[in-house]
């Protein structure tokens, strides 16, 4: 690196080549080049959430340190400033640090209190100094597991709830469109009793309204903040309100409704991510259940002869390179990808999350990185299912009906008339024969035809009951 490329910034290690238009420091320099690892930056591709958190962390530990009178007011003003200046976006670019780093995220804490600290610097003409005055009241320690809540929270409520939202409309306005339209159930992936198609669809849209509820109960932990505790739990060099009014700063930072408090235990906070766990579980379950409906529709819509052929997906883009005219149910199975990723990123903060050796856990980075990361891939992929499978496919009534009057297993519902034995002999026969299953009964009950096909109905059977 050419000497005007580069200037030279001190460290308790000694002296550190860094950019010279850069606005970090000396430890974000030694972190940049002691983990070349991936390439992925904690400024990460998919949300911006967590570096904006930081910022937002700075911003209110500086206006906390104000009310208590622990900072100047020209320093807390232009930290503030200087922080706003991250938290709205303006410089993710100088935020180099690649994910697989020190397990406590020291790397980034200090990134950002050197950015801040240079920002607020030039442009009050004060010396502000990253550990003393950007740090203020604060360690690395509790930092990032408040970034990892607050970050988590914000895409939980802009980016998830508003998607899976999305998604349970969709799946309801479609159940609606569809209520009296009556197809083969199946168990086993075999032929059962008949269904309504509104139940199949709402089955979906209760699996998921359930996950939402869930997910909202587990949102309350993330309200509850590891601010204060500083290096390990015991909130030295805080002072006593610091965590109480540094909660209340986020809150009005953020103008959150739901507000934000203190944790009640600090040394829970910074060495066990538990309430992480939580909420990575259920973002499995959702990825599960969407797993589910995506692979429902794919075997909907297999075919277009040699399958299912219930519905038609909406033909999106070629299907194949060698087979002309074929269309493939590209979303879901893009969907189920993101289910597969999210399903393995729970596995990665699982055990993460164990790394909580006494009052710290050490894997800090990577839970927050596996986290948001699965938060936002659900919610990108239940916006392009609703827009382009559930709101868009359309239901093959002669293919339904045709499997309905075939059904053999319809003949379930004379149970409770000729008994089991003798409609399991009824079912052999029609499916052997490929015959209706009303013609087979007429001829082996003593049934008229008239009784059979009020009993039969498939219709009728959706509602469940006994056939009289």
């Amino acid at each position: 690196m050419a000497t005007k490329n580069y200037r030279i910034e001190k460290d308790s290690l000694g002296e550190v080549k860094v950019p010279k238009k850069a606005l970090w420091g000396a430890q974000t320099q030694r972190a940049v080049d002691n983990f070349p690892i991936s390439g992925i930056k904690m400024d990460f591709p998919f949300t911006k959430s967590f570096i904006t958190s930081l910022g937002l962390i700075k911003d209110a530990a500086a206006r906390a340190n104000l009310r208590l009178k622990l900072l100047p007011a020209n320093k807390a003003r232009a930290i503030s400033r200087a922080a706003k200046e991250v938290w709205k976006e303006k410089h993710h670019d100088q935020f180099p640090i690649d994910v697989f780093q020190t397990g406590s995220g020291t790397s980034s804490n200090m990134n950002a209190n050197e950015v801040i600290a240079n920002l607020a610097s030039k442009n009050s003409k004060l010396n502000i100094g990253p550990n003393d005055d950007v740090n203020m009241s604060q360690s690395s320690n509790d930092v990032i597991p408040t970034a990892i809540k607050i970050s988590a929270h914000i895409d939980l409520t802009k980016k998830l709830y508003p998607a899976l939202d999305k998604l349970i409309n969709e799946i309801q306005k479609k159940a609606k469109s569809l209520k009296g339209v009556t197809k083969t159930g199946r168990t086993h992936l075999m032929d059962a009793m008949p269904i309504d198609f509104s139940d199949e669809l709402l089955a979906w849209s209760s699996q998921l309204s359930a996950c939402r509820n869930m997910l909202e109960v587990i949102e309350e932990r993330f309200l509850e903040l590891p601010q204060g505790g500083t290096a390990v739990g015991s909130g030295i060099n805080a002072h006593k309100q610091f965590a109480k009014f540094f909660a209340q700063e986020m809150s009005k930072i953020l103008e959150t409704k739901r507000k934000y408090i203190p944790s009640n235990n600090f040394f829970h906070e910074l060495s066990a991510q538990d309430c992480t766990v939580q909420l990575s579980g259920e973002l499995k379950n959702l990825a599960v259940i969407l797993m589910k409906i995506s692979n429902d529709l794919r075997w909907m819509n297999s075919g277009p002869l040699a399958g299912l052929s219930e519905i038609e997906l909406q033909a999106l883009q070629p299907g194949s390179s060698i087979m002309p005219g074929k269309v493939n149910p590209v979303i879901p199975e893009a969907v189920t990808m993101v289910s597969a990723d999210v399903i393995g990123n729970d596995t990665s903060i699982t055990v993460a999350a164990q790394a909580g050796n006494f009052q710290l856990n050490v894997m800090l980075p990577v839970i927050a990185y596996n986290l948001l990361k699965s938060i936002n891939l659900l919610a990108g992929a239940m916006d392009v299912l609703s827009n382009k499978a559930i709101k868009t496919f359309k239901v093959n009534m002669k293919n339904l009906e045709s499997s309905l009057s075939k059904n053999p297993i319809l003949v379930t519902a004379l149970n409770p008339i000729i008994g089991y034995e003798k409609a399991a002999e009824i079912a052999k026969k029609a499916y052997k024969s490929g015959r209706p299953i009303i013609e087979v009964a007429t001829e082996e009950t003593e049934l008229s035809e008239t009784q059979l096909k009020k009993l039969l109905d498939p219709s009728k059977l959706t509602k469940g009951g006994i056939s009289k």
